[in-house]
């Protein structure tokens, strides 16, 4: 499709909350000119200058997915990068049906992170990836996950300078441990450089983690940057963190009470693996769609088969689709394997209802990395991002900038 070309295309949308069963929604270049009832685009003055781009009676538009918490997929790991793996791994995930891609990274020494960051910058720049995410290195070694606890140190405001030197600026959100000595200055380093702080691998407090979030809460509201957003973001909810326990109930527990209040948003890793699909049903119930980003956590095994593979300097074993170290605690998950299209089949499977799945696959992750008013949803002016499923939510096609891609 070229830039100067106008299609539209009729079906049921599913955005932001709602359902239009007899929708239509059209494109001019990279952007959504229309998107509503099939009847008010055909009364319109210019209709008849749109090509219908056909699809089945049963063809079900949403937008593009979000994926801001992803560290490879297609054989590559992001936290090592090669070029050509990199681009390859983003074209798959594109593919896939997640349009926009938060690269993350592991942590590691300190120059390799910088060079990490430093490569993934230019695909950000690029319009490839929409920026990078630094899952440490300032995490609890007691909840390190798969993270190499050798890598893991207290906060360190210098660092963070020379991360987002690296990244040209790419660097959208950061994920640390609120009981380290120096969260403080981290957060007020990170909210200052544009940075969502992220609450994640932490042992803390329902206390500390509560005072950590408020924290962030207030200075994200005083930061006064246009589209920021102005809730902290907890990291995988349940992994990396102690479980709940009712005399001590953890950083679990503040995370929820937080986004219930609509103080904070929670990752969800809903692949079946890392949380219970009676987990994911709860969360919704208890905090909202609007306080969830559905994420995968995926690695260099998504996409293929079975094996050996790597999460920055871990090894990582995949059997059945599930990621264990291959190494030391074997019971620790490495990552995940599904795209974010297959996480949203499991929310739904879970008995999360489609409307609401798509919002915290979409609209949400789009909010918290700046894109309110860009992605995330079926809405005129919007980038042509978008996705057409079949019945039982399999994917058909996939619509990247208003391209159709192959």
């Amino acid at each position: 499709m070229s830039t100067e070309q106008r299609t539209v295309m009729f079906a049921r949308l599913v955005s932001d909350g709602l359902q239009v069963t007899d929708g239509a929604l059209a494109i001019e270049g990279d952007r959504i000119v229309f998107a509503g009832n099939r009847d008010d685009f055909l009364a319109a003055e210019d209709a008849d200058s749109f090509t219908e781009h056909p699809l089945a009676e049963d063809a079900t538009l949403v937008p593009g997915l979000i994926d801001i918490h992803c560290h490879g997929a297609n054989g590559a790991d992001f936290s090592d990068p090669e070029h050509a793996g990199v681009k390859d791994a983003i074209d798959f995930l594109h593919r896939s049906g997640t349009t926009t891609v938060i690269a993350s990274l592991v942590s590691s020494d300190h120059e390799q992170m910088l060079n990490a960051t430093e490569l993934l910058a230019e695909f950000a720049e690029a319009g490839l990836i929409a920026g990078i995410h630094a899952e440490g290195p300032f995490l609890s070694a007691e909840r390190c996950g798969a993270q190499y606890p050798g890598f893991l140190t207290d906060p360190d405001p210098d660092f963070v300078a020379d991360l987002v030197m690296a990244s040209h600026g790419q660097l959208r959100t950061m994920t640390f441990a609120p009981e380290l000595e120096g969260t403080e200055d981290l957060i007020e380093a990170l909210v200052s450089q544009g940075i969502v702080p992220a609450i994640g691998h932490t042992a803390a407090s329902a206390s500390v983690t509560r005072k950590a979030l408020q924290e962030i809460t207030e200075q994200l509201e005083s930061a006064g940057v246009d589209g920021f957003t102005e809730r902290p973001l907890v990291t995988h909810l349940f992994n990396a963190m102690p479980p709940i326990h009712h005399r001590d109930p953890g950083p679990a527990a503040a995370a929820l009470e937080m986004a219930a209040k609509g103080h904070a948003v929670l990752e969800l890793i809903a692949d079946g693996v890392h949380l219970s699909p009676d987990t994911v049903r709860m969360v919704f119930a208890l905090v909202g769609a609007k306080s969830i980003a559905l994420v995968t956590d995926s690695m260099a095994a998504t996409g293929l088969a079975d094996g050996q593979y790597t999460v920055g300097p871990a090894k990582v074993r995949v059997e059945d689709g599930e990621a264990h170290l291959a190494e030391g605690d074997r019971q620790r998950l490495a990552g995940g394997t599904c795209t974010l299209l297959e996480v949203v089949r499991r929310t739904v499977a879970a008995g999360v209802p489609l409307v609401r799945a798509i919002i915290s696959a979409t609209k949400v992750p789009a909010y918290l990395i700046g894109l309110a008013d860009e992605a995330g949803r079926l809405h005129q002016g919007f980038v042509a991002d978008l996705l057409v499923l079949g019945p039982n939510l399999e994917l058909r096609q996939v619509f990247r900038n208003g391209q159709l891609l192959d």
